[in-house]
């Protein structure tokens, strides 16, 4: 092949996974995305800052759900610029990120600054930058991720008013760049308006970043809460219409004190799963954006193929106007050769009804341009060779990143804490004091607190030199319930002495674990020293704790989470 002819694009070395996705972006896509008119059709050409932007929080809902608060409680303090009331009150888009300097930046000062990932929303006009704001504040959390406050969505009369910019199309831009959605429901107002519908609608793209926060439950009793749980996933399922449940996490996200504080343990339970998932964003970001890039690139590959095929498909000389609405009109049999002859899935293409759309503002079919395979072939190595490349890097720079926030976490002073750990390492944490660490720093084996009836139930088995067997045991800690893989797990932490029986404090503590595990906690994968009964303790000071444990004992996620481990020899 001559030179000239050959593929200008040369194989690059990543010095990172960010940079990296620049790179092929910028060499192997934009070209594609350029010629087809990818740009005019779904989402606008990436910037630089794009791929370096922190995780972006973008929060959805009604007016009076709690979007504002929920921000504020995240944060602990006040951000410049923040309004909250009973009333819709936040009217702008608000993007809240760290700062030296707390202030406020206005949003046509906004979107000129190369150094925030915003330039492109200047396309939506003076009418959205007015309402648009960035809020500086120096905070932990805003360290490493961002939130977009949104106007909250109206109902009834009010979302006829003209907002003098298209709100869903904005919602959108933020949804195709951030890294999760929070959408907010309030237990008092559940009905789902037409504007509220036609901003899910836009946001079911990026279905897998959605998350459903049913906020406010304190203020209803156990049964009104499941009756209102019940209703809103009626009404989501109408909507959001895929078959799957969606996670709904259900919680009161301010620091008022509780209603109906029967669900305490629930609102705990839940919050700690979303702060959980939250906080895991800075850690799997580049994956993210890995994954968005892939599938902006299959998305291009259909839209290039699509493009193609309606200029081929148009006369060269009369009737290009008839013929260019026949195949909008039948778009979806230009859909189904495109599938049939490059055997493309159905679920790359966009949307039939938005190309119709994007198509009828296009006069002239004729210019589009013809199927160019140097480009496709570009992007399909980019897909077989660079990202594979780039995925293998991630493991490494997350393992970088872990290392880097154990160093940061131990340099920091203990008067610094967020939300997301304030509460560790007090009696408020998440199973500080409760299941397998109750009576943790009291001098009383705990217990002892009901050893009067573990001691009747010993005495019933017949006790054979203070100690029962292993058959006499398993008769009564059956009546449990418990499986037997947890009974194994009882049983080995219980035997202390390792000699296959129980004596009178060996089986007061396994009937101690059961409690807890009945309970609803986990067990540990090694006995607490607070649980070692008083009369075994000069056993675990004569040897290592941590000698042999770690292949006799089965190990569990945590002691407040994860399920049990099917573990083998447990009887």
């Amino acid at each position: 092949m001559p030179f000239w002819k050959k593929d200008p694009v040369k194989k690059e070395i990543f010095t990172n996974v960010a940079e990296g996705l620049r790179q092929v972006y910028k060499s192997k896509l934009l070209p594609l995305e350029e010629a087809y008119r990818f740009h005019e059709f779904h989402s606008p050409q990436l910037d630089d800052c794009d791929f370096s932007a922190k995780p972006m929080v973008l929060l959805v809902g009604q007016y009076s759900v709690g979007k504002t608060t929920f921000i504020r409680y995240l944060l602990n303090e006040d951000f410049p610029g923040i309004r909250i009331g009973p009333e819709p009150t936040t009217d702008s888009f608000i993007a809240i990120m760290n700062n030296d300097h707390a202030g406020t930046i206005p949003g046509n000062a906004l979107v000129v600054d190369p150094s925030k990932p915003f330039r492109p929303l200047s396309k939506f006009g003076n009418a959205f930058l007015n309402r648009f704001v960035c809020s500086q504040l120096r905070n932990e959390v805003l360290e490493t991720v961002t939130f977009i406050d949104t106007p909250g969505i109206l109902s009834g009369e009010k979302q006829r008013v003209d907002r003098g910019y298209e709100f869903t199309q904005v919602l959108e831009w933020f949804a195709d760049r951030c890294d999760r959605i929070l959408l907010l429901f309030d237990v008092s107002s559940l009905d789902i308006s037409d504007e509220l519908k036609r901003a899910i609608e836009v946001l079911r793209r990026n279905d897998d970043k959605i998350r459903i926060v049913l906020n406010k439950a304190d203020t209803v009793d156990h049964q009104a809460l499941m009756r209102v749980y019940g209703a809103l996933m009626w009404s989501l399922g109408k909507v959001l219409g895929t078959p799957e449940v969606c996670r709904v996490y259900v919680g009161s996200f301010w620091s008022k004190p509780l209603q109906f504080d029967s669900n305490r343990r629930l609102f705990e339970l839940e919050t700690k799963d979303l702060f959980d998932d939250l906080e895991s964003l800075p850690k799997t970001a580049t994956l993210r954006k890995l994954n968005d890039l892939i599938k902006r690139a299959r998305l291009a590959k259909v839209h290039a193929l699509i493009v193609s095929e309606l200029r081929e498909s148009m006369p060269s000389v009369f009737g290009k106007d008839s013929k260019r609405k026949e195949l909008i009109n039948k778009l979806h049999l230009v859909y189904e050769k495109v599938q049939r002859e490059h055997n493309i899935p159905l679920g790359d293409f966009p949307k039939i009804d938005r190309m119709q759309e994007s198509l009828r503002n296009m006069q002239d079919f004729t210019k589009f341009k013809i199927l160019d395979k140097k480009l496709l072939e570009r992007v399909d190595r980019m897909l077989a060779e660079d990202v594979p490349k780039l995925m293998s890097m991630i493991p490494q720079e997350e393992h970088a990143f872990l290392q880097l926030q154990s160093q940061t976490t131990q340099n920091t002073t203990a008067d610094k804490s967020t939300i997301f750990n304030d509460q560790q390492s007090t009696p408020f944490e998440l199973g500080g004091v409760e299941g397998i660490n109750a009576g943790l720093g009291e001098t009383d084996w705990i217990v002892t607190r009901s050893r009067h009836e573990y001691d009747e139930v010993f005495t019933h088995l017949s006790p054979q030199n203070g100690k029962v067997t292993g058959a006499a045991a398993k008769q009564e800690m059956v009546k449990s319930k418990l499986p037997n893989n947890v009974l194994g797990r009882v049983w080995k932490l219980s035997d202390i002495d390792k000699d296959g029986m129980l004596d009178i404090d060996e089986w007061a503590l396994s009937q101690h674990l059961i409690k807890i595990k009945l309970d609803g906690h986990e067990l540990p994968n090694i006995l607490p020293d607070h649980l070692v009964p008083p009369s075994k303790r000069h056993l675990i000071s004569a040897s290592s704790s941590a000698e042999g444990n770690s292949s006799i004992y089965p190990a569990i996620n945590s002691v407040t989470g994860g399920g049990e481990q099917n573990t083998s020899g447990d009887s």
